[in-house]
């Protein structure tokens, strides 16, 4: 199929869906303020019985997550549980102990190795990397980063990707991310571990927290997930086998004018695979 299905609200998704996987930035906030409308309709959705997990590239645990929502004024009772990239990240720490960590990111991220035993050190000394974003993600891109990643390679070190989104919304702009150093160390030959969207550990995680509060094995096609990301959320949805509602007011925004008027071939360009139905921004 390439032809493209619009809807204006949740509503007209849900029947007979069980679990929505929801992404968080540019779905529920914008980094700076939460979207309302968003919130609700992820309640009501759970107010008719249905589990909501937010599924999030953040390179922080869930708690952390939690504490950010909750300042943007999204209330706990919007979703059942949260499932971040920096929980498996941390996972990976945890089972690493005593190896020496080169932790790259901003001071904001360290959650990823509080109360854990990570030993940090300098590139030169480290056995793996961490990546958490940029030291400076308003003024820096991930090119800025060549010459370390070019270290890195040389002493072959892997480099765990807490965030492997390429860019997210900051307000009405788009700032770099983790992934955005990650793609260049892969390109530059280095061993990429990734956590999070579009890969498969952190759905799998998602579905069994789901499980949990649904009390029965989940049913994958009685899921939908919700996001604004071709590359993270359409993708990741689509190779684990679950629909996709899409959302075009996030990151993707300029490239969705006109949408509506394009023919199958641009469409397959743009997304590959259609998402179920699309959705300028989510309302129940």
């Amino acid at each position: 199929m390439t032809t493209l299905h619009f809807v204006e609200r949740l509503r007209e998704l849900t029947s007979g869906v069980d679990v929505v996987l929801s992404d968080i930035w540019g779905v529920v906030h914008n980094g700076l303020e939460s979207f309302p409308e968003a919130c609700e309709a992820l309640h009501t959705y759970r107010s008719q019985g249905g589990t909501v997990i937010l599924i999030t590239n953040a390179p922080r645990p869930a708690d952390s997550v939690q504490r950010q929502l909750r300042k943007l004024g999204v209330a706990d009772e919007t979703y059942d549980a949260i499932v971040s990239s920096g929980d498996l990240t941390r996972l990976y720490v945890a089972d690493h102990p005593g190896r020496k960590m080169f932790w790259l990111g901003p001071e904001r991220d360290n959650s990823i190795y509080r109360g854990l035993n990570a030993q940090l050190a300098p590139l030169e000394e480290a056995d793996y990397i961490v990546c958490t974003g940029l030291y400076d993600d308003e003024t820096e891109s991930a090119e800025d980063y060549r010459g370390m990643m070019l270290k890195a390679r040389e002493r072959k070190l892997t480099l765990v990707c807490a965030n492997p989104d390429i860019v997210v919304e900051r307000g009405d702009r788009l700032i770099y991310c983790a992934g955005a150093i990650a793609e260049l160390y892969r390109e530059l030959g280095g061993e990429v571990i990734f956590y999070g969207k579009p890969h498969r550990p952190i759905y799998e995680r998602a579905m069994a927290l789901a499980g949990e509060r649904q009390g029965h094995t989940i049913d994958r096609k009685r899921v939908l997930a919700i996001g604004d990301s071709v590359r993270t959320d359409l993708t990741g949805a689509r190779e684990f086998g679950i629909d996709c509602l899409f959302v075009t007011r996030g990151i993707h925004s300029e490239e969705f004018e006109g949408l509506d008027q394009l023919d199958p071939a641009s469409v397959m360009e743009l997304f590959g695979h259609p998402p179920k139905a699309l959705i300028r921004e989510l309302k129940w």
